[in-house]
């Protein structure tokens, strides 16, 4: 009897080859995320110098928590792009590769001989990922990008304001990792086509379009109604007929709590469960439509709820909501998101061991959970560390490769 194939070695992308000249976030998370998913991934940087990204956060003992996070599981080969031997050696690694990504400043990969009509001469079937700051067309597209740039014109300033303090970008660089997803999936969407028809193709990423994606249909409502949405501790959505509500509230201890329900009937379910139907039907919110369209009625009836809530366990007043098949949770902190029961539980968090420090270390797990071919996650590679076995495999020899790095091309 034939016995099944046995699992791929680990990750569904088992096979794929990425080469990435990419540095900082958003044009290094995509190739993290399939070195996690089993592809081969190659990271470019400069000779004696690396990734300027290496020295970033570097805690004593620890190394660097950004390098860390963003170059898990890639490899890393140093050639200097600036000589045409070094360039000779990118193409010879692009003609191999399935798929290529940079997030050099708009125009400078075309300068230095890697830009995708360049490329693509070399391989027909290279997906080519180009990750910028505002998107490749427009007045500002030749401009650099950043997070709290793209963060500043995206809306999600406004998404979490107070009304009456300024609007501020957040701490957590979520233009960079929205754009590195959206990344990822392009670049995956298009490698899918590429192995259907032989074509290859570029793919444009940028920040800013990232950050618009991320607003989703509150976006599209503003736009429809032409009125920005309302801000503040609550966000209150629907009509009178069919209101919603989601809402955040501090305990008797001053700790943070949410709840989110859409519709008359959750409403009532939701407020009786915490034992202040009665009391909230009494001063006219029986029916939670009423503030869809008073300012004033929604500033009440928040201000009666922070009364209520003040007055018990954030643990107590979730439990009950939740046992009421309303949607509630604690609002925690960073750290305390490190270790919520459901996030250790499905290994969103976890553990690998660092050789180099000697000890075992908490890092981002893998967002999804693959039944036959698991993610796996690495550790980031030292400056340099693949390069003479990545250039063996092209065919180089020991006496060539140290010719090479005499002359600081590699």
């Amino acid at each position: 009897m034939t016995q099944p194939p046995g699992p791929l070695p680990h990750g569904p992308l088992h096979g794929v080859k990425v080469v990435a000249c990419s540095t900082a976030q958003a044009g290094t998370v995509p190739y993290m995320l399939m070195a996690d998913l089993g592809a081969e991934v190659i990271k470019i940087e400069v000779p004696g110098v690396g990734d300027n990204s290496r020295g970033s956060t570097v805690l004593p003992g620890k190394g660097s928590t950004y390098f860390e996070t963003n170059n898990r599981g890639v490899k890393s080969v140093t050639l200097n792009l600036k000589s045409e031997e070094g360039r000779e050696i990118l193409r010879k690694l692009v003609a191999r590769a399935d798929i290529f990504g940079q997030n050099f400043r708009p125009g400078a990969a075309e300068k230095n001989g890697f830009g995708y009509d360049e490329l693509k001469l070399v391989n027909p079937k290279l997906v080519y990922v180009s990750v910028s700051g505002y998107g490749p067309k427009g007045p500002n597209s030749h401009l650099p990008g950043t997070d709290s740039m793209a963060q500043a014109l995206g809306g999600i300033a406004q998404a979490y304001a107070t009304p009456g303090q300024p609007l501020k970008t957040g701490i957590v660089s979520v233009a960079d990792e929205t754009c590195a997803i959206l990344a990822f999936g392009g670049a995956l969407a298009a490698l899918t086509h590429a192995r259907a028809t032989g074509q290859g193709q570029k793919v444009d990423c940028s920040l800013l379009g990232g950050q618009i994606r991320l607003m989703g249909w509150t976006l599209t409502t503003a736009m429809w109604r032409n009125r920005d949405p309302v801000t503040g501790q609550a966000r209150i959505t629907g009509t009178p007929e069919r209101p919603g509500i989601s809402a955040s509230f501090n305990d008797k201890e001053g700790k943070p709590l949410v709840f989110q329900l859409n519709g008359a009937r959750p409403w009532k379910t939701a407020m009786t469960a915490l034992g202040f139907y009665e009391r909230l039907e009494r001063d006219g919110f029986g029916d939670l439509g009423v503030v869809i369209t008073s300012e004033d009625e929604r500033t009440r009836l928040l201000g009666l709820l922070d009364e209520l809530f003040a007055t018990g366990s954030r643990d107590v007043w979730v439990a009950k909501l939740r046992a009421a098949d309303i949607v509630s949770a604690p609002i925690n902190t960073l750290l305390e998101a490190s270790n919520d029961p459901d996030v250790l539980a499905n290994g969103y968090v976890t553990e690998i061991d660092y050789p180099k420090y000697g000890k075992r270390l908490k890092v981002h797990g893998t967002p999804w959970r693959f039944s036959e071919t698991p993610a796996e996650i690495g550790i980031a590679p030292e400056l340099g560390a693949d390069t003479d076995a990545v250039l063996g495999d092209l065919g180089y020899t020991a006496a060539a490769i140290a010719d090479l790095r005499a002359r600081k091309v590699v």
